[in-house]
């Protein structure tokens, strides 16, 4: 039999009722208590690296994480982990910089409802997750949640409450399963050797664009970080309210040694600066980056990643336009 790590990180699926609402409280081994189909499938040990709602999960947890995957790689055949539903496109992606080239399934998953609900989608997706995680077909971070495996850097939670939470941006899916039966559309890469990374860097920023936004939020950001990813209107570009503060802005801190990421808030086929002049005016700056089709959360995490590797500007440019784990694809590649 197959030997799988599951670990446990909290979420709504290992979640009880307390007077302030649902709580994190469940061990993976209660958890596995609720699905004795599982023992059929694998031989799986258990470890609770921390039990958080997902909303208070931050770069250092998704650090612990790669530490145990680490430590234990050699002795699992895949890893399931147990996560809240919230952040869960986020720590998949930045599982995905982490840990590269992994020839072993490392499957994220959870719940819209905890375990012990009689309506509960959990016991469905545990199931799957280990099925996915003994597969011979999948390799590298996936989340597996309501049939479907998606791409750990190509996930977003599209849905806040039905149980078909996650959707696959910009990417087929990888798979389905049915009666926890996988069919396999796009085999993973089972030939390499894995390759650790133990630096990520926080010196990153996210922010929305808005309507009428005071570009002064822009310098607030760029005074503090290093690098600011930006989440444009369409296609991407920078407003103009009668001036040109943003555009200003941008010189003047990329000038200053800051990195900006242009994306898109459309959910769907990516950003292309140069189709207006709102974001043409921007590609001559070897500072700006696009993320072309690229999810916010592989962007906002890849960022992270690379600034945890290098500062060197032509550097930080091949690292970010170089795919890792399928996460970008654009006319430049």
């Amino acid at each position: 039999m197959k030997k799988v790590l599951m670990i446990g990180t909290g979420g709504t699926i290992a979640s009880e009722m307390t007077p302030e609402g649902l709580t994190p409280g469940l061990s993976p081994e209660r958890l596995l208590q609720f699905v004795p189909a599982i023992s059929e499938l694998c031989d799986v040990d258990c470890v609770s690296v921390f039990s958080e709602d997902s909303t208070n999960i931050t770069p250092a947890h998704w650090m612990r994480l790669a530490k145990v995957l680490r430590e234990g790689y050699e002795r699992y055949d895949g890893f399931v982990v147990s996560h809240g539903t919230d952040t869960m496109a986020y720590t998949a992606a930045a599982l995905s910089y982490l840990v590269q080239d992994s020839r072993k399934p490392i499957v994220f998953t959870g719940a819209q409802k905890p375990i012990y609900f009689d309506s509960t989608d959990s016991k469905t997706n545990l199931t799957d997750a280990f099925v996915c995680a003994c597969s011979e077909k999948l390799a590298g971070v996936s989340i597996v949640f309501n049939g479907r495996v998606i791409l750990g850097t190509r996930a977003r939670k599209t849905c806040s409450k039905s149980f078909a939470a996650f959707s696959s941006i910009n990417y087929p899916d990888l798979a389905t399963l049915q009666d926890h039966r996988l069919l396999c559309y796009i085999p993973g890469d089972r030939s390499g050797e894995p390759r650790f990374f133990d630096r990520l860097s926080t010196d990153v920023a996210l922010l929305k664009l808005a309507p009428g936004m005071d570009a002064e939020l822009l310098r607030f950001l760029l005074e503090r970080k290093s690098a600011v990813v930006i989440e444009c209107f369409g296609v991407g570009g920078l407003p103009s309210y009668g001036d040109n503060a943003f555009f200003d802005l941008v010189e003047e801190y990329t000038a200053k040694g800051r990195f900006v990421v242009m994306t898109t808030q459309v959910q769907n086929e990516g950003s292309d600066l140069s189709v207006y002049s709102v974001g043409h005016r921007l590609k001559a700056n070897r500072r700006v980056l696009e993320a072309y089709d690229m999810t916010t959360e592989a962007a906002y995490t890849k960022m992270m990643w690379i600034l945890g590797q290098t500062r060197v500007p032509e550097a930080v440019q091949e690292l970010f336009y170089t795919p890792v784990a399928h996460d970008i694809l654009h006319p430049e590649v």
